[in-house]
């Protein structure tokens, strides 16, 4: 009969031996339970039985064993589940029903089944709605049923005349491919020792047991040729067992899915050669199953084997089921630089050894101030990893983690120990880990039941952890030291990363970038301008895009954190509170408390609760501190209940560091690029007058990456009716000092022509401003000229170059010269001879000047220089001003790959 049937009704025939039943119970709309008949079946492929007195340590015996029987097999994706289905039904067996409790493991294809079998089947079980019901919540006994409804994939109960079974069916989770172990890097005289070539048999068995294939490694190594046993059954080569305590026949391993394990072959000279042998289970394209087997000298096992962990059961039981040493739980732990299976299988086994519901285990922090979650089982621990607390406490809490404590009831001492508050849990015993006298951790047990430990236990409980602490701290080392090599690496590709740009947009996002996901699941960046503005929300990432929208909407409707300059990271409970008065007010509206259509409720919960969920864990602040100034806040957050680990947090303030540092620097690069670039423009014409008659075109190319003022200019101006003043020059060097002859050059040109002076006046006296300034003084390359527009459409221009490169003059019939002679050039002797030269430009006719970063422009050894220049300018007749101009800066530009080393200016005038 299974669950659900009324009792009394007779059981149903016996199920064939080697297949499951699919039946599962599902509550309909009212909330009763119904039976799924549907059938179905899976093949058993392993088997393990044990059988437990009635006392009450046989439920943690009974854990013990169904925890190792699935890690043996490779299960421990579903360790947790299964223990704890198991742990309940055993409790029913041996403590409710007062009778031995059977469990059965079966391994099949698609699953694991267990049966838990008492010898009461008179006792029933309770039905959904009956005054007994097992969802009551004053009756004891029917809880774990409800936990098979909950957890299993499928359950029931069978009953016979003098057995009643309860079974429950977990299905394997998919499995990602990985890497399933490594070791470390080793010198060459720690490696296992191979002979010259190692070699490796693939051996393929079929279904029958036969051997179908049957590779040159295996004829080397057994002296068999392919033909000699291709058809013949693996059992007349094997010699069954080499390793002693074997107790799986060769027949037996060959139909597991994965076996591992030592055994000899006869090889054709008789002679037995030991091996170490990998089977795997595969099937082909048709279905049909068969195994590969991969073979080595057994003294090269290394090749093959997958690294071994003793199971608890086998230590030597007392003769009554239970340990006599208390360490001897902990023999089944991983290897010791495995630090998380090792606490995870420490806690496993101290809530084992003490029958308890939960356990947990918390490292200290280097300065033994806090202690910090590292493992826990019975408990929700997602919401308690890497949770601290204090080592010495106050009133209310054990005094202190360094000494054993035993608590027989937690509501009479409300918050004693913080991390079961909400649990349940109501006895506790704590005990420190210690190594040298130095605190490392407390291991605590902890049950629903009061006054379920006294100092007996804690004893124990304390004996093991000695036993154990060594080991502990050993792996906590191990790991920190790889903590912090992996640290450095981080933080020099970080430095290196954020050296490489002055951009500020870009510092920030990569900021964000390098904390999320390494080392947090959302961060934000915020941004000071300056002492007297508020703290500005620049940036947000989070590691699922879908979410950065919401996370940023909700920041930015509750205050920014402050901007203290204390070094470290301190806890920000702002975001947590408000994503959680977020999602109550979504979860109220949508269920129809606040009013309003629904369809507008509805269309606002998924993105709040999300973003509820994603900040709703551990949000902590690091100052952005540069130059002894607070320029920012690095705000960075966990999903719901998680929390970060101290040594997390010390990498994020490093990081912290460097990256204020860097952004600081994008600052004073903008501002510096921004107040260059502004000069650069006080520095240049605002506007090309027009000239009736001729085209006037310019071109400006400034070099650097913008964040220096340039020497060279250009100014066209008007001077009086009909005549106009232009100029193009070059100030040596570039910087503030250049600039500020730049500046004196332009505004004297203009205010000394429109007195009436003529060229070689307007230059004298510009010299001589030039020489007054003294140190700061530049030399000064320039051509200066007047242009008069006639009447007949030519236009009059009179020159002055004073050192600067020659104007060219472009004829209609593509003749090309020089329109004016060299001359000294400013700002190096006081008495200058300067004279004008009067040129005419007839209709048609192009007057080109240019500065000397277009006549210097060089690609290795070569240079464009006058004769380079000229030949671009004799392609151009016919072309506007604008096209000439347009013409010869693509030909610079092209003439060299590299980018341009000196500022160049182009002015072209045509007469039209």
């Amino acid at each position: 009969m299974t669950t659900g049937l009324i009792p009394g009704e007779q059981p149903p025939e016996p199920r064939p031996t080697g297949t499951l039943p699919h039946q599962r119970r599902e509550p309909d709309d009212r909330g009763a339970l119904h039976v799924d008949n549907r059938p179905r079946s899976s093949v058993i492929t392993a088997r393990a039985a044990a059988s437990f007195e009635p006392v009450g340590r046989s439920v943690a015996t009974a854990r013990s064993f169904v925890r190792d029987t699935l890690q043996g097999w490779g299960f421990a994706d579903i360790v947790d589940d299964a223990v704890v289905l198991t742990s309940e039904l055993v409790t029913n067996a041996v403590v409710h029903a007062g009778t031995h409790a059977d469990v059965l493991c079966l391994r099949a294809d698609d699953g694991v089944r267990i049966e838990v079998a008492d010898r009461y089947p008179e006792r029933e079980i309770p039905l959904q709605g009956s005054p007994a019901s097992m969802g009551s919540p004053d009756r004891e006994g029917g809880r774990g049923l409800q936990l098979c409804a909950a957890i299993a994939g499928h359950w029931g109960v069978d009953y016979t005349p003098t057995h009643k079974n309860v079974w429950f069916q977990l299905t394997l989770p998919e499995r990602p491919v990985g890497t399933r172990a490594a070791g470390p890097s080793l010198p060459a005289d720690l490696l296992p020792l191979a002979d010259g070539r190692v070699r490796v048999a693939v051996v393929q068995i079929d279904r029958t047991g036969a051997i179908s294939a049957w590779n040159e490694d295996a004829e080397e190594l057994f002296g068999y040729a392919a033909d000699q046993v291709t058809g013949k059954p693996l059992t007349d080569l094997a010699a069954w067992p080499h390793t002693p305590g074997t107790s799986t026949g060769i027949a037996e391993a060959l139909q597991l899915s994965r076996w591992e394990g030592s055994y000899g072959i006869r090889g054709a000279d008789g002679r037995v050669t030991p091996v170490y042998a990998s089977h795997l289970r595969v099937r082909d394209t048709d279905g049909d199953p068969s195994t590969v087997c991969l073979l080595v000298r057994d003294h090269e096992r290394a090749v093959l084997q997958t690294p071994l962990r003793v199971p608890a059961s086998d230590a030597a039981p007392a003769t009554d089921g239970q340990s006599t040493d208390p360490f001897e739980v902990f023999i089944g732990s991983p290897a010791p630089d495995d630090l998380d299976g090792l606490l995870q299988r420490t806690v496993e086994r101290a809530r084992d050894m003490l029958d308890g519901d939960s356990a947990f285990l918390l490292l200290a922090t280097d300065d033994e101030t806090e202690l910090e979650v590292r493992a826990s089982t019975g408990l929700p621990s997602a919401r308690q990893r890497f949770a601290r607390v204090p080592v010495e406490a106050g009133p209310g809490r054990y005094g202190s983690a360094r000494m054993p404590a035993v608590h027989e009831d937690l509501l009479a001492v409300p918050g004693a120990v913080p991390l079961l508050n909400g649990t349940g849990m109501r006895s506790v015993v704590t005990v420190p880990l210690k190594v040298e006298g130095r605190l490392t951790g407390s291991l605590g047990v902890a049950a629903e039941a009061p006054a379920r430990y006294s100092n007996e236990e804690a004893l124990r409980l304390q004996f093991a952890a000695d036993r154990i602490a060594l080991a502990v701290e050993s792996a906590r080392l191990g790991e920190l030291e790889r903590l912090r090599r992996g640290s450095l690496s981080f933080l020099v590709e970080a430095s290196d990363l954020l050296a490489g740009t002055l951009d500020r947009d870009q510092t920030l996002a990569l900021m964000a970038q390098m904390t999320v996901p390494t080392l947090a699941t959302w961060c934000a960046v915020y941004t000071i301008a300056d002492q007297a503005s508020e703290p500005y929300l620049s940036y947000v990432l989070h590691e699922d895009e879908e979410l950065i929208d919401g996370i940023k909407s909700l920041l930015s409707k509750i205050p920014p954190p402050d901007p203290v300059p204390t070094p470290g990271a301190r806890v920000w409970s702002a975001p947590g509170e408000a994503a959680h008065e977020a999602a109550l007010r979504s979860s109220m509206r949508s269920l129809g408390l606040t009013g309003g259509p629904s369809h507008q409720v509805t269309s606002g919960i998924g993105p709040t609760l999300a973003t509820a969920s994603a900040v709703g864990g551990e949000t902590v602040v690091l100052p952005l501190v540069a130059r002894n100034r607070v320029i920012g806040m690095l705000t960075l957050g966990k999903p719901t209940d998680e929390h970060f680990r101290q040594e997390i947090l010390e990498l994020a303030e490093d990081l912290s560091r460097r990256a204020a540092l860097a952004l600081d620097n994008a600052r004073l690069y903008s501002e510096r690029t921004a107040i260059s670039q502004s000069l650069q423009r006080s520095l240049l014409p605002p506007e090309t007058p027009k000239i009736d008659g001729v085209e006037v075109e310019v071109i400006y190319r400034a070099a650097g990456e913008g964040n220096e003022v340039g020497g060279d200019f250009y100014d066209v101006f008007p001077i009086s009716d009909g005549a106009y003043g232009f100029a193009i020059g070059d100030v040596c060097g570039t910087g503030p000092n250049a600039a500020a002859v730049t500046g004196l050059a332009r505004h004297a040109l203009r205010l000394l022509a429109r007195e009436g002076l003529s060229g070689p006046e307007v230059l004298e006296r510009l010299n001589s401003a030039i020489l007054d300034e003294g140190a700061r003084s530049r030399f000064l390359t320039l051509l200066y000229g007047e242009l008069r527009p006639q009447e007949d459409g030519s236009a009059e221009l009179k020159v002055v170059c004073a050192g600067h490169p020659l104007p060219l003059r472009l004829r209609q019939d593509g003749t090309v010269e020089a329109a004016a002679e060299p001359q000294p050039l400013l700002g190096v002797m006081e008495d200058l001879e300067l004279y004008e030269q009067t040129v005419t430009l007839d209709p048609g006719d192009v007057l080109l000047c240019v500065t000397d970063g277009v006549t210097e422009r060089r690609e290795g050894t070569r240079m464009l220089g006058d004769d380079g220049l000229a030949d671009v300018l004799t392609t151009c007749t016919g072309l506007t001003a604008g096209a000439v101009a347009a013409r010869i800066m693509r030909a610079v530009e092209r003439f060299a790959s590299d980018a341009p080393s000196d500022d160049m200016a182009i002015l072209a005038m045509r007469v039209a």
